[in-house]
């Protein structure tokens, strides 16, 4: 019987590992919260011990145990400057915002899943996006206006950093990082003239120049230190993909400046493939922009901060392998793990999620919550990504070493093919004795299938179709 080669290295740490994560969306695209007070997650409309189930299943000892969180700021939380509002002092004035009116949805999913996460020892890193600044801060001077007016480009970095210190100060919630866009590097969203919103289907953006983001890798850090929050790191935003964060001229406007290199606390993308106007792919899993950066500060970790669960199969963790591996990712948020069903205005482009919900007040859990269940729960934070090689077309590997963690030695076995497969994996560098294993696949709903003994070096493992397999060391 041929054997693919098949090898996992512990021993050769590729790159550090911070977790996969979750991402809870709110308000998301109405124009008018007052007339439309969008609730997109879902939880609204589910009674609270549900809710509490979500929460479990998510963070919860035998859940997804996410080790990141990804939390949206949206553009209402200052419609107003507000009367006595002190335009460009560096301090922000807490009064001026209104914080929770409408993001109570969201704060109840990850406050509560925080509490279940220190309840287990562990902690989460979490990452704030601004999702498009509010109306008066725009040259258009409406909801999801095109440009930045410059007047206000202080204080569109306060209304980041009120959040990020709301969140921490107020919430107790562990904030880390602040990225200053969400996909702003697309330009055809709205007509060239800027004249309107663009149509309704979009989320809000604003639209982000190369040279505006590397100004903000410069101007956030100083005012970040004067709100006493030093400790947070500044993300170049978030591009739809890699591909664009290099070829479009993120990564080399913030490369070509001393400034903005020193600012940087992370690189941020989102992972998503597609096709643009032109109807030519438009992403991939490229590292070239990761590169540029790293040229200059070599410490600097990259997250992928927004991706599709695509249909929720086994081609959802080859993507993610691809964003480990290619990309060189050392962390990934899929987009929202919750979604209301037929809630999103123009049809959902990615309707793939771990729960789903109907405004009837019921919720299923998806087969792409036990799809990423599988890697979610082997990639904890502070592991390494190991080396692995796999010269077979249907088969892939990740592996997660222990490093200085107590987690398990862990390997995660793709057969992206439509057969059955019997393979045996050469495992290197672990002190593991055999390697329980957990499976999902069509037919299946990440099962226990025991354990498997490492047997002069090798392990051998039984793939179904199409299925994602993962092992733990013991």
């Amino acid at each position: 019987m041929y054997l693919p080669h098949l090898k996992v290295d512990f021993g050769k740490p590729v790159h550090a590992w911070d977790g996969f994560g979750v991402n809870y969306v709110e308000a998301c695209q109405t124009r008018d919260y007052d007339t439309y007070p969008q609730e997109y997650g879902g939880f609204r409309y589910l009674t609270e011990e549900q809710r509490q189930e979500i929460i479990d299943l998510t963070f919860g000892e035998s859940g997804l145990k996410p080790g990141v969180v990804k939390m949206f700021l949206d553009c209402w939380h200052q419609p107003e400057p507000g009367a006595g509002y002190d335009m460009n002092a560096p301090q922000i004035n807490p009064s001026a915002y209104s914080h929770d009116r409408t993001t109570s949805w969201m704060l109840h999913f990850v406050t509560n899943g925080y509490g279940k996460v220190k309840a287990r020892g562990a902690d989460l890193k979490i990452i704030i996006t601004l999702y498009g600044p509010p109306a008066w801060m725009t040259r258009q001077k409406f909801v999801r206006g095109r440009d930045l007016d410059p007047t206000y480009k202080t204080e569109m970095a306060k209304y980041m950093i009120a959040w990020a210190k709301h969140l921490r100060e107020v919430k107790g919630l562990p904030v880390k990082y602040i990225s200053v866009h969400n996909e702003g590097e697309d330009w055809p969203r709205w007509p060239l003239d800027g004249s309107d919103a663009g149509t309704p289907n979009h989320d809000y953006n604003l639209y982000w120049p190369p040279e505006q983001v590397a100004e903000y890798m410069r101007l956030m850090p100083p005012l970040l230190r004067a709100n006493e929050l030093d400790d947070v790191g500044v993300t170049p935003g978030e591009c739809t993909g890699w591909y664009r964060f290099h070829s479009w001229g993120y990564a080399e406007a913030i490369a070509d400046d001393p400034e903005a290199v020193a600012g940087l606390g992370l690189i941020t993308s989102h992972g998503f493939l597609g096709r643009d106007i032109t109807t030519e792919w438009f992403n991939d899993w490229r590292s070239a922009g990761i590169d540029i950066v790293r040229e200059k500060r070599p410490d600097l970790h990259a997250w992928v901060t927004s991706t599709s669960w695509s249909k929720m199969d086994v081609f959802f963790i080859e993507e993610m392998r691809h964003n480990i591996y290619s990309a060189k990712a050392n962390a990934i948020i899929p987009w929202a793990c919750i979604q209301l069903q037929d809630h999103w205005t123009g049809g959902d482009p990615n309707p793939g999620t771990a729960f789903r919900v109907w405004d009837s007040g019921r919720f299923e859990v998806t087969k792409g919550y036990y799809f990423y269940k599988q890697v979610c729960r082997a990639g904890q934070p502070g592991m390494d990504v190991c080396q692995v090689q796999a010269n077979d077309r249907n088969i892939g590997l990740i592996a997660f070493g222990r490093a200085a963690t107590a987690n398990p030695d862990a390997i995660v076995v793709l057969n992206r093919g439509d057969e059955a497969r019997s393979v045996q994996i050469a495992v290197r560098g672990s002190a593991a004795s055999h390697f329980d294993a957990y499976r999902t696949s069509p037919d299946e709903d990440y099962v226990d299938v025991g354990a498997l003994p490492l047997v002069d070096g090798y392990v051998r493992v039984e793939l179904p179709p199409r299925s994602v397999t993962t092992l733990f060391g013991s």
